[in-house]
């Protein structure tokens, strides 16, 4: 497989990178990047088979000229909503499957419109496989799988967790802060009720996850809470949160508050935001105390065996603990299932990755080599009775986070 790896430099796709080329199915890996000096370091220090090349995300004619002798482009140029629709239109015209990291819902959206066109040009593509979306959703599938008739599902991720890539020197923010800014600000997509709405973003949210009792969060804008419903038709309500210590949550709040007014542009509030970030880490014993979401979960609710109950399942072990390695190595897990789960149309992880296998795959990417089945840590509450599906140990998660 020959992969061209677009944005490759920065160090979500670095991390991506790293894992396809030393794959034995991938033959060759070109770093495509707009800093060519970038790309040609990341390309040295990944051996034989990877090389470098320029590449402008805004030029249509040579992104589909580029793709055309490629199986497959990773996609890390972001923020989505100004690079996704472009770049997977640029891939369906040259007849190359695409996967990317997309995490903001509306480009989910339009990208999913691109479905005839790509089913037509016989192209795969696989949209939203990082952190989250990606193995969120794939969480949301076993909690999911729990109960025979499924009726809300959530997913959340803990913002302390892992800090943000370090964006080009002279290049403005991180892409990703940028769209954290633009999914906490004016009104975010969620379904509800089984119709997709706006709601205004940051509000607060209430649920009950088994063995860690009554949480709450604040909605964030992100596909997963615009695109379960396609693989669960029951769903009635998605929602997507962040979980984070006060001072985190009072910072977003008050840029949004910002952002909204007019005040501040969205790259003006994620420099402002990228300046106080350790106001967002959070400590591991934080992290994994009682009453704290984990990194990265999901809780379904729905009825089984003719009852209510509730399923809650947690990434129990991790790539890294940075966005680039939580991110960009499911994405290249993901890249590398797609051939033996290829169908042409544009896809979510959660309509074409099954769980299984790609916690499977990732487990070799994971620190310590965890046997798949410790991946994921399922509790289930059944009429009020908690029931530990699968226990899971933090001491290595503890001892690697510790300063």
């Amino acid at each position: 497989m020959r992969v061209l790896a677009l944005g490759g430099a920065g160090e979500m796709g670095a991390a991506a990178a790293a894992v396809l080329a030393a794959a034995g199915s991938v033959t060759e890996v070109v770093i495509a990047d707009r800093d060519l000096s970038r790309a040609t370091a990341v390309a040295d220090s990944l051996g034989a088979k990877v090389s470098a090349r320029r590449s402008d995300a805004t030029d249509h004619a040579g992104l589909v000229t580029a793709m055309k002798r490629f199986d497959l482009v990773v996609n890390t140029v972001g923020p989505f909503f100004r690079f996704g629709v472009p770049v997977l239109t640029a891939a369906i015209e040259a007849g190359c499957d695409y996967i990317d990291i997309c995490d903001d819902p509306e480009p989910t959206l339009r990208m999913l419109e691109l479905g005839e066109q790509a089913e037509a040009a016989g192209v795969c593509a696989l949209i939203g496989t990082g952190a989250s979306p990606g193995i969120a959703s794939m969480l949301a599938v076993r909690a999911a799988r729990e109960l025979d008739t499924v009726e809300t599902i959530l997913t959340g991720w803990n913002i302390g967790a892992a800090p943000p890539e370090t964006p080009y020197p002279g290049t403005g923010p991180s892409a990703a802060v940028v769209h954290m800014m633009e999914q906490i600000s004016g009104t975010i997509p969620m379904l509800r009720e089984g119709r997709l709405v706006r709601r205004p973003a940051l509000e607060k949210v209430e649920w009950i996850h088994p063995g860690l009792g009554t949480l709450s969060g604040r909605t964030v804008g992100h596909p997963e809470a615009v695109t379960l419903h396609r693989a669960f038709p029951s769903l009635r309500d998605s929602t997507n949160v962040c979980v984070g210590d006060k001072a985190a949550l009072t910072l977003l709040a008050g840029l949004r508050r910002f952002i909204d007014a007019g005040a501040l542009t969205l790259d003006r509030a994620a420099r402002l935001l990228e300046r106080a970030e350790k106001l967002l880490s959070t400590t591991t014993s934080d992290i994994f105390k009682q009453g704290t979401p984990p990194p990265l979960f999901a809780v379904a609710t729905g009825i089984r065996h003719g009852s209510p109950g509730i399923a809650a399942t947690i990434l129990a072990n991790t790539p890294g603990f940075t966005m680039a390695a939580a991110t960009g190595v499911p994405l290249a897990v993901s890249a590398l299932l797609i051939p033996a789960a290829r169908r042409p149309g544009v896809h979510t992880q959660e309509t074409l990755i099954d769980p299984d296998d790609f916690f499977t795959a990732l487990a070799a990417h994971c620190i310590g080599s965890p046997p798949p089945a410790r991946m994921t840590a399922t509790t289930t509450s059944w009429a009020g009775e908690l029931e530990n599906k699968r226990a899971f140990d933090t001491s290595l998660l503890t001892a690697l986070m510790t300063p």
